[in-house]
């Protein structure tokens, strides 16, 4: 056990690092207008780390005090044979948390394995319960097959399901209402995400799509009681109880409401670059290091651990896109 003084993942801001989004694909079998150009070029496959060298880097990061692992995509599930990383991931010792984000395209078979895997917790993402309006956000999703994997992701029994919900002006902003009923109906909790300024947008100015979590707070008080709540699930939301009910609502709201005094987090894309922070491009290049020395940790660990004095104090996202990270959302999963 790693005690608080030994801590290895501290970076320069004396905040540690005790959670590891793993990004296995760029692939996605939607979309999403706020995640990727319709018309993509997805990394070779065999740029890609295998599934040995994700869970190499699961236990590197678990050996060295984190507790929290998300797996992400693009759509993860997409990924061939993933289900055998979230079994190796779900056994490493000292990992409190292996949870997921998807589409919920691929769940409603997928759900009760990865439930048996040791999957703790699943986000959903679920943008409009409109199945005409779904299909053009996600250009193309089935609305009907995510809630079909929604209805999976409840009987298989995990710990907590969450929906996550990025809301854009002049799209969906008016289902917001709607988009927390639906949850209360499933007893689920759902987070409300600001459109985050990654990747060069087609025919979309993002200072007119924008639509910010107080305006989607002021909204829900309309009609529902909202308490702040101080629980916290590791990740960037902030939460509130919604009176008489089961559920919560998050607000993730990198532009109002910065969070990155906080930040617990970094991410590793596909490719096995270790990315510091969502909004800039300081990384490091794990894939080399796994294949410069086949079968040994040590020289891992010593990179990651030299990897935390590259993590920005914070990030640099501006709704005006001015200087626009170039990596679409799919690339490292939010």
């Amino acid at each position: 056990m790693i005690s608080a003084s030994h801590f290895p993942l501290v970076d320069k801001y004396n905040r540690k690092v005790t959670y590891l989004r793993i990004s296995v694909t760029d692939r996605c079998d939607f979309r999403c207008i706020y995640c990727m150009g319709e018309n993509m070029t997805f990394l070779p496959r065999a740029q890609l780390l295998t599934l040995e060298e994700l869970e190499w880097v699961g236990q590197a990061f678990v050996e060295m005090g984190v507790t929290k692992i998300r797996v992400t995509g693009g759509e993860p599930l997409v990924r061939k044979n993933v289900l055998q990383l979230f079994q190796g991931l779900g056994k490493l010792n000292g990992l409190k948390e292996l949870v997921m984000t998807t589409n919920g395209s691929l769940l409603e078979k997928m759900a009760k394995p990865l439930q048996e895997a040791g999957v703790k917790r699943v986000n959903i993402s679920l943008d409009s319960l409109r199945p005409d309006r779904f299909a053009k956000i996600s250009r193309g999703g089935d609305l009907n097959k995510v809630l079909r994997g929604i209805e999976a992701a409840l009987t298989a029994g995990f710990q907590r399901i969450k929906l996550n919900a990025v809301i854009i002006q002049h799209r969906n902003h008016d289902e917001v209402i709607n988009l927390v009923q639906f949850a209360i109906d499933q007893g689920v909790d759902i987070s409300f995400i600001e459109e985050m300024p990654l990747g060069n947008l087609e025919n979309r100015d993002r200072n007119e799509v924008f639509y910010s979590s107080d305006q989607i707070r002021q909204e829900l008080k309309t009609v529902f009681t909202l308490i702040p709540s101080m629980e916290t699930t590791g990740g960037p939301a902030r939460y509130y109880h919604l009176a008489q009910t089961q559920t919560r609502v998050g607000f993730i709201s990198p532009h109002s409401h910065n969070f990155c005094d906080h930040c617990n987090r970094v991410r590793l894309t596909p490719d096995g670059h270790l990315l510091l922070c969502l909004g800039q491009e300081s990384a490091i290049d794990l894939k080399r290091v796994i294949r410069s020395h086949p079968g040994e940790i040590a020289p891992l660990k010593q990179a990651i651990i030299k990897a935390m004095e590259l993590k920005p104090q914070s990030h640099e996202f501006l709704v005006n896109n001015s200087s626009p990270i170039l990596r679409y959302m799919n690339f490292t999963g939010g």
